[in-house]
């Protein structure tokens, strides 16, 4: 009885991990919720980056292309729980925003967010031809 119920646990613990591509690496993606930013933040619950970035806050709507900048918060290569990105606009309940893996490439200084819309330096990441990101809507 003890091996079925440790089995169903270890199947259940699998299938709400992040899927993992050939050489043991986990696939680059950004999980959140719908949440308050009364705060003036914004939260992912977890973020898997392929190396060192950021974790970029953009506003969208139903087209869901990535508009303007409204936040951004470091990222370790890997997999990170709770990273919070302070807002730098406001945001209002209702608004929809994408919060997407970007590089640490091609900018001119290291550690220093530096992507405009549109701009190579410290761009979006992507898997497969997709964007890294996830949508939510604030609260």
């Amino acid at each position: 009885m003890k091996s079925v119920i440790l089995s169903a646990a270890l199947v259940t613990t699998a299938a709400l991990s992040a899927p993992v591509l050939a050489g043991g690496h986990m696939k680059p993606m950004v999980m959140a919720e719908d949440q308050s930013v009364a705060n003036g933040m914004v939260s992912a619950s977890q973020v898997v980056a392929p190396a060192n970035g950021w974790l970029v806050v953009h506003r969208t709507n139903a087209d869901m292309k990535p508009g303007p900048v409204v936040g951004h918060a470091p990222l370790r290569k890997g997999e990170t729980a709770d990273v919070a990105a302070i807002l730098t606009e406001e945001v209002a309940a209702g608004d929809m925003l994408m919060l997407m893996v970007h590089g640490e490439d091609g900018g001119m200084k290291t550690g220093m967010f530096e992507y405009t819309l549109g701009a190579k330096e410290d761009g979006p990441v992507k898997m497969d031809g997709n964007l890294v990101m996830t949508v939510i809507t604030a609260k």
